[in-house]
């Protein structure tokens, strides 16, 4: 077990960023509340004094000189010890000096009468005294044996601020205990928050190129981690999937390739060691002509690799086109009508010439081709391959390719556009074939935002359609 997180540790990093958080918001938090307790102590000192001013103007009397002078004697009582902190000075409304607290040692209390000192309401005012205290001075307008006076009470605000001194200490003395408590509260519910993550991320160092078979644990779809997980799992399984068909592939192509070099070295070796004198010119030929056959062979199977590869790595950039799909039907079968002349089978084209594409017209051409050419070497000869042009709904337009083959199994059907994928194998490579025509063509068709299938027909043989999204216009 981890004592100390290493650096970079994410539970370490939201626990520092957290506390960093937490403690800028306890520190704002103390300085808000010291600013509310500091203003109530005002304000209850201030009531107090305004108190404390009706309290005073009970106690005045009137000595034998004819002096006023407070009762001080009844401050001697425990329940009002707290009085004695207050200052008093009372004054005639020109400002002459009626009476003055002893503990002001005569020192001014508020400075000259103010005007309407008092009248109507309690004057509330701070005031530094010429000793450097700082007071908080109520006044108050009050009338003693029918003469006019102004009665000032005043509290030091040094006790004030001692309190508020140590409400600010005790929560300063509290803030690093809170602090510490909330790191460890954070770091253990991080720990436990992010466990499920760690859990991933132990699982995911195991996964290698050869055990892309391995998950990672989805404690909870519905979080986000788990979701995390989930899209992550995904990944990996498309990953999965890629390095499958990259190494099926190129097994495949090794394959194929290696087929044909291998004919061409026993016809190689086989013409060198019956080769003497007598060999006619015409018997040289004939193993020239098979070289070269299989020369085709490979030609046209490297041509089909690049074609994948480069559609792979998304080189092949598509030029967009208007054309009626009559018109290219007919261009490839000006092409293969040859092959079809050679088996005595004829093809037979029908649909309206005004369904038309927008589409790569190469591209497409060449997906076309590739279904009539298999339509044609997969038809038995003195047949009909039936070439048809149609519209669905008005909105999508279909070319369907019958031939009279042997057909093509239900379990095989979605299967037969993956790469070198053969249903007979002996008879596909007698024919030439490579496995990549229909892979080829379903590129084509899908880049083009089309769908490609097959079916068997009715009568026998099979019905490949490609379907495309029909140009604006045409019907």
């Amino acid at each position: 077990m981890t004592v100390f997180p290493r650096p970079g540790n994410l539970r370490l990093r939201l626990t520092l960023w957290y506390g960093a958080a937490f403690s800028i918001l306890l520190l704002l938090h103390i300085g808000v509340a010291t600013v509310v307790h500091y203003r109530q102590l005002i304000a209850q000192s201030f009531r107090a004094a305004n108190e404390e001013t009706r309290t005073v103007e009970g106690l005045m009397y009137q000595t034998p000189e004819g002096q006023i002078s407070i009762n001080e004697s009844y401050f001697n009582h425990p329940e009002v010890r707290l009085s004695l902190d207050r200052l008093v000075e009372i004054l005639s409304p020109d400002g002459r000096l009626l009476f003055r607290d002893s503990k002001l040692h005569g020192v001014d209390l508020g400075g000259p009468v103010i005007p309407n000192e008092g009248i109507g309401s309690h004057n509330e005012r701070f005031f530094t005294l010429s000793d450097g205290r700082k007071v908080m001075v109520v006044s108050h307008y009050h009338f003693f044996n029918g003469k006019p006076t102004i009665l000032r009470v005043a509290y030091d605000e040094a006790p004030l601020y001692a309190n508020v001194a140590r409400f600010l200490g005790v929560l300063m003395l509290l803030a690093p205990i809170t602090i510490v408590v909330a790191l460890w509260v954070v770091y253990t519910v991080a720990g436990k928050a992010l466990s499920p993550l760690s859990s991933m991320v132990r699982r995911a160092e195991r996964i290698t190129a050869e055990r892309l078979s391995e998950r990672l644990p989805v404690l909870n779809p519905s979080d986000d981690l788990g979701h995390a997980a989930s899209v992550f799992n995904q990944l990996l399984q498309r990953l999965e999937d890629s390095f499958t068909q990259l190494r099926r592939f190129t097994s495949d192509a090794s394959h194929e390739l290696r087929t044909p070099l291998a004919s061409l070295r026993s016809i190689g070796e086989v013409c060198l060691q019956n080769s003497h004198a007598t060999e006619s010119t015409e018997q040289y030929r004939e193993v020239i002509g098979s070289m070269l056959e299989e020369v085709r062979r490979l030609t046209h199977l490297v041509d089909s690799l690049l074609a994948i590869s480069r559609t792979d790595s998304g080189q092949i950039a598509l030029n967009f086109s208007t054309f009626p799909l009559v018109d290219l039907i007919q261009e490839v079968v000006n092409v293969v009508g040859i092959l079809a002349e050679d088996k005595d089978q004829t093809i037979h084209i029908a649909g309206s010439n005004l369904i038309a594409v927008h589409a790569d017209r190469s591209i497409l051409r060449q997906a076309v081709l590739n279904i009539v050419d298999n339509a044609i070497k997969y038809s038995p000869p003195e047949t009909e391959i039936r070439i048809e042009v149609a519209t669905i709904d008005n909105q999508i337009a279909e070319i369907a390719v019958f031939d009279h083959g042997p057909g093509i199994p239900v379990e095989e059907q979605s299967r037969i556009f993956d790469r070198f994928y053969r249903i007979d194998e002996g008879r596909s490579r007698l024919s030439g074939g490579t496995g990549l025509g229909l892979s080829i063509a379903k590129w084509a068709v899908e880049a083009h935002s089309g769908s490609i299938g097959v079916q068997n027909s009715e009568g026998g043989g099979s019905r490949f359609h490609v379907r495309l999204p029909q140009a604006n216009g045409t019907s």
